[in-house]
């Protein structure tokens, strides 16, 4: 509710060890400054919000009171706009279409690209969110130094999951045909 009333960003990070709730956890040194830009009010008292994220930041000291509250320093996204940041962008167009019709493939579901930023850090950023891997391989993209790493890693993970999905459309039939026995089960040979 602070954060609401003052209009202020609040950190999101990822937990490395603990739990989000009961005992203390302890997070990631580098997290993501939030800010709130939609509120809905339910009447249990509970919020829904939608978030933006503004900035990268990393955790200088940790305290824990009711909440968990760090003092950070926020670290600049940088070279976001150099020759090599804009030749990987490139690159990264075609994978990332790719990428979006494996996964609407793999789920039968319409997914749809209809622009992509033309700003390679906007682009790296967008490419961070959507992809469906794992919330280490994302917070390894956040600790990136730069847009030029941040998208070597992004075209690596893509090209990866483009092979997994191609790999899981192209045999759905046959794990198909295997689960239509009496059991519904398969079996090694």
């Amino acid at each position: 509710n602070r954060c609401i009333d003052e209009r202020l960003t609040f950190g999101v990070v990822l937990i490395k060890e603990g739990q989000e709730v009961g005992t203390a956890a302890v997070p990631h040194a580098m997290g993501t400054l939030a800010k709130i830009v939609r509120v809905e009010r339910l009447e249990d008292g509970c919020l829904n919000i939608t978030t933006i994220g503004t900035e990268r930041f990393q955790i200088q000291t940790v305290t824990q009171q009711r909440y968990l509250t760090a003092t950070v320093r926020t670290i600049p996204t940088v070279n976001g706009r150099t020759k090599i940041a804009i030749e990987l962008a490139q690159k990264m167009r075609p994978r990332l279409h790719e990428y979006v019709e494996w996964l609407s493939k793999a789920n039968n579901a319409d997914l749809k690209l209809d622009r992509l930023p033309e700003e390679p850090m906007t682009l790296a950023f967008l490419v961070a969110i959507a992809l469906q891997v794992s919330p280490a391989q994302k917070q390894a993209l956040l600790e990136q130094p730069g847009v030029p790493e941040m998208l070597v890693n992004e075209l690596n993970l893509l090209a990866h999951e483009n092979m997994m999905l191609r790999y899981m459309v192209e045999t759905q039939s046959q794990v198909q045909a295997m689960n239509a026995g009496m059991t519904g089960g398969i079996f090694p040979n």
